[in-house]
């Protein structure tokens, strides 16, 4: 009797290999041939990746991490793979575990036997990625575009696919419409799907770059992006005000440095306030910043 599925599977990729057709069944009474829904151990050397993995880097700590418990406990969750023929076979779905027997030594691995053509290859790989693996947003992202687009799936299909709403796979596929240098933080953490969510609000692009830019500089919360795009959305920020107020602290800070002859640093922060930073070579130097700052009556050497 087949074993049942294991649920750690997740909803969507269990779903996907509800239908028997894709296993391949014991052949007239070939013990050594894998059934329905049963296990089988496979020579990782006949074993070839996946072509259609969306995730294209792992970390090579979090590898070894797993590495060293699969030495120590195994591999509680098999692998599934694609029969190849020649006795060779195609990882449909969990990579990381592969990678991480590899790094372990390991000879053999537990795995789900399957056959798929191509398609049904990539939707196995894209929605065990999407439910198993820690993608960053624009991974996530890319992964539901991929199966709306190459998968012809709408995305009512791609919800109950992934189990998650549609609003939720809606934010996700709208964060491809930022700029490049958006995805490429969001992707790096950088920023946070928050900022990103807030930054989708403003429709033009050179104010979304222009707030980013902010992000950046002033380490504006989450919060503070919300405001900036509800006043952009307002109209309140007309275009190249940034870029003006910009010039203006650029100037400030130019001769705040001429007229104290030292190197300064301004920070503006968002509620209009801010800070002023002067470096000072010695306590001579500092002595004669004070004199400066605090006028001829004062004397503050030391």
């Amino acid at each position: 009797m087949a074993n049942p599925k294991k649920s750690a599977l997740g909803r969507g990729l269990s779903a996907l290999l509800e239908n028997v057709e894709t296993d391949i069944t014991t052949a007239h009474g070939a013990s050594h041939s894998p059934t329905a829904g049963s296990v089988a151990e496979v020579l990782i050397s006949q074993i070839e990746a996946n072509p259609f993995q969306p995730r294209t880097r792992f970390e090579n700590n979090a590898l070894d991490e797993l590495a060293e418990s699969i030495r120590q406990h195994g591999i509680i969750q098999p692998v599934t793979l694609r029969k190849m023929g020649n006795d060779k076979y195609q990882l449909i779905s969990g990579e990381r575990r592969f990678r991480a027997s590899q790094l372990a030594g390991l000879n053999t691995i537990p795995a789900y036997v399957r056959v798929a053509n191509d398609q049904t290859m990539l939707e196995m790989a894209l929605v065990e990625n999407i439910q198993r693996e820690d993608l960053n947003p624009i991974e996530v992202a890319i992964s539901y575009k991929r199966l709306i687009d190459e998968c012809d799936l709408t995305h009512e299909g791609l919800s109950e696919k992934v189990s998650k709403s549609r609003s939720n796979i809606t934010n996700f596929l709208r964060l491809l419409k930022l700029p490049a240098e958006i995805q490429m933080a969001l992707s790096k953490g950088i920023i946070t799907m928050g900022h990103a969510r807030a930054l989708i609000s403003v429709d033009d692009q050179k104010q979304q770059l222009e707030i980013f830019e902010r992000i950046i500089d002033e380490v504006l919360s989450v919060r503070d992006v919300e405001n900036l795009a509800r006043k952009a959305k307002r109209s309140m920020v007309e275009p190249g005000e940034l870029n003006q107020k910009k010039e203006y602290y650029k100037d400030a800070k130019f001769a705040i440095s001429q007229g104290l002859n030292a190197r300064v640093d301004l920070k503006f922060l968002p509620k209009g306030n801010g800070k002023i930073t002067i470096d000072f070579t010695n306590e001579h130097d500092l002595n004669r910043l004070l004199l400066l700052l605090q006028g001829p009556n004062q004397n503050y050497t030391y």
